[in-house]
């Protein structure tokens, strides 16, 4: 019931925030990307192709808002922000001479009307995987929130190769454009396809698109190297959804140049949120890596010891203190996982990628996952 009343009071939020703004969103084209993962990605990619044909676009993802030339931090663990920070945001995309308009787009965003009366031309879906249940309670419900984008869009992107195709081809608006990889794993090759089609809608040509990708500097916090010099690699990756970070692994897995080199892991779960996914995370994890080290992610008011116990009931085969291990202290983790590394091995880190918090009870204390991993290894390398 609570729920319902704070969706009624965002859609009143959105009402009276395009009244006062004068419904900005009907002077740009606005593009929507929703999906499990990939949309920060998908996102940026779309941006990145439009800036290269000099088209004037602005931008709001999980990393913050581009809006012209003028960068703006929307927050802590925030991807769409209130209904009155978007309609401001289109207005101030106006002001600076922007066409278009590049929107990450959540269910959590969807089901909170957070995005009514935002006029969305184009909707990209990169995918529908195990994600927020503890807030849709059901996969239906939580894929129903994501067709909210595609009501009216004059054109549906939608990915072939998602297990949810079937279900959604049939339930989305406008001109329906599917994209697929064919089987290639490429990394990031699903969300530059999406990206190329969505765009392809826009007027932009394959090839002019392909050739701006070449030139694509990634998202801050997706796949992102820590190189000081060290004989092995430490990647930051954002990843953390049992898809997510399955699709992480195994393209890090694929990445090992040696019979003998090893994949360390180190993710956690983020507390009060999706219990259910916790095991699957851990069977994502064991079925790609050699060393699993559980740690804190946003524990909130859970205890991180608990959360790990919960990740390890789906790691089948690996021993405690042996092939997998929980150190509660995410920095501490880091540091563990970057001693155990050897010549040719990769570490991944996961989970928290770009974000500048870690939340602990109601506090929201400053993190960066970066910093910590350049002094873990810096560390390893003078020590």
């Amino acid at each position: 019931m609570w729920q319902k009343i704070k969706n009624l009071y965002h859609l009143a939020q959105a009402f009276f925030a395009a009244i006062y703004f004068s419904f900005p969103s009907k002077k740009l084209t606005v593009i929507g990307v929703t999906g499990t993962d990939g949309k920060t990605t998908t996102i940026n990619m779309v941006y990145h192709i439009l800036k290269s044909m000099s088209k004037k676009v602005s931008v709001i993802s999980s990393v913050g808002a581009q809006i012209g030339e003028k960068s703006f931090d929307t927050g802590f663990h925030v991807t769409t922000p209130s209904p009155w920070q978007v309609q401001k945001y289109l207005k101030k995309a106006i002001d600076s001479g922007s066409q278009y308009f590049v929107l990450e787009t959540t269910s959590h965003g969807l089901d909170q009307n957070r995005l009514a009366f935002v006029d969305f031309k184009v909707g990209v879906l990169t995918n529908i995987t195990h994600e927020h249940l503890d807030y849709h309670k059901t996969f239906e419900n939580y894929r129903e929130a994501k067709l909210k984008l595609f009501q009216k869009v004059k054109f549906s992107i939608i990915n072939a190769d998602d297990d949810s195709y079937g279900y959604i081809k049939n339930r989305v608006g406008g001109k329906v454009i599917s994209y697929s990889k064919n089987g290639k794993g490429n990394y990031n090759l699903s969300n530059a396809l999406a990206a190329i089609a969505a765009t392809g809608v826009l007027g932009v040509g394959r090839h002019q698109a392909e050739k701006a990708l070449k030139t694509f500097p990634g998202v801050r916090g997706r796949m992102e190297d820590i190189k000081l010099g060290q004989p092995f690699r430490v990647i930051v990756d954002f990843a953390h959804t049992p898809n997510g970070l399955s699709e992480a692994l195994k393209f890090l897995r694929s990445q090992l140049t040696t019979k003998s080199s090893r994949l360390i892991a180190v993710f956690g779960a983020a507390g009060e949120r999706d219990k259910s996914k916790r095991p699957l995370l851990g069977q994502a994890a064991d079925e790609s890596t050699n060393i699993i080290v559980l740690t804190a992610e946003d524990p909130r008011s859970e205890y991180t010891q608990t959360i790990c116990e919960e990740i390890a009931k789906g790691i089948k085969k690996k021993k405690i203190n042996k092939d997998y291990f929980i150190v509660d202290d995410r920095g501490a983790a880091i540091e563990f996982a970057i001693k155990l590394a050897a010549a040719r091995d990769i570490v991944g880190i996961f989970g928290k990628g770009h974000e500048k918090s870690m939340a602990y009870g109601k506090v929201e204390t400053p993190w960066d996952e970066f910093k910590v991993a350049r002094e873990a290894i810096s560390k390893k390398l003078n020590g």
